[in-house]
Parts: structure tokens; sequence; C-alpha cells
């Protein structure tokens, strides 16, 4: 009735005192109609710190959700756009959007701050909200993980701030986006609706 590491789990439970998770709450990476063997795409087999307090993150906890993954920067023209990403995440979210924040100084000095300053800007100026990552690389040979997974396989590495990676929920870009495509064009809009309804 129930496989080898279920029977585990179940045995590891009732000989606890406390057991707060279930049998299928155990095998956290899950998703709806995958195995644990492919719960988690590789794009997403890493750990970054958030933002707010370094804490370390598993972003396989995204797995089966459709990613915005975007490079983001405090002190830029395209800074406005926290706004519309958050717009997004708002009113998508209930239906398996994820926007992914990686803040990045590669691109003309304008992340220079701290994490925590970038968190409290992030949320006082704009009520940014989605998951944001400590600053990282996003370009060229010290890119982290998920940027130079994403420019491999779309083929095209971000220019500046902003740059949108769309994510289905296999963990393929299906779609890459300039920093001066606004987060809530029509083009982007279509392709992430497209996503969402995708199974």
């Amino acid at each position: 009735m129930f496989d080898r590491n279920t029977r585990a789990v179940m045995a590891a439970c009732a000989s606890a005192v406390l057991c707060l998770a279930t049998p299928a709450q155990a095998q956290s990476t899950a998703t709806p109609g995958a195995s644990p063997a492919t719960a988690c795409p590789s794009l997403l087999k890493h750990s970054f710190p958030r933002l707010q307090d370094s804490k370390p993150q598993d972003l396989c906890q995204y797995a089966g959700k459709v990613l915005l993954v975007v490079n983001t920067a405090s002190y830029c023209s395209f800074t406005p756009q926290y706004k519309g990403l958050e717009a997004l995440y708002a009113q998508y979210g209930p239906r398996g959007l994820v926007v992914l924040g990686f803040p990045s100084n590669d691109f003309g000095q304008q992340e220079p701050d701290s994490g925590k300053k970038i968190a409290d800007f992030c949320f006082n100026t704009y009520g940014v909200r989605f998951p944001m990552f400590e600053k990282s690389v996003v370009k060229g040979a010290g890119a982290n993980p998920v940027f130079a997974a994403l420019t491999q396989s779309t083929g095209k590495a971000p220019g500046w701030n902003f740059h949108k990676y769309l994510v289905n929920r296999q963990g393929q870009a299906v779609a890459s986006f300039n920093s001066d495509m606004s987060p809530t064009s029509p083009a982007l809009v279509a392709a992430l609706e497209k996503a969402l309804g995708a199974r």
C-alpha cells in the first residue's frame, strides 16, 4: 500500500514525540502529478540567501510554478518596473506565478547597497512582496547558476537591469524579455497567461 520511503517516514513519526509532517508533506519538493525524482527541475536545484535576512532558500519550493526571473537594481531608470512586477505577482500568484528578484550591481553600478537596505527600499518604495535574494552576479563567467542556465538555454544574457525570463511549470525558459519591456506589456502578459494555462 505504501512504498518503502513512505513506510520509513510513518515509522519515524510513530516513534517521535512530535511529528509535524505527514508522509505527503515530507516529500516537500513534489508537485501535483509529478514523481519525486522529477519534482524539482535542474534549474531550481539551488539555494540562495533571502534578501531580508540571508536565510537560505531552496528554489525547489517553487517547482511546478510559472516563474518570472528578473535581475533588479535600485538606482536604474527601469527601477519603477518593481511596481508592475508586484502587480503581476499579486494578480497571477493565485494561479501559480512567482516573481523571483535577483539584485545585481553588474550594470552601471546601480545596486551598490547592502541586502537590508535594498529590501527596505523595495518594500517601502514599491511594496515588493515577491521573493528576492541577496545581490549576486548575473552575467559572464561569474553569473549565479540560475542566470547562467537561463542564458545558456535562451541564448540571451541580460543586457541591463530588469531583464526578464519566463519559466514554465517544468522549469524550462520559454521567453526572454529585454529591460525596456514593461512587466505589464501585452506581449509579456500574453506569454505569461499562456504559460499559466499550460500543463
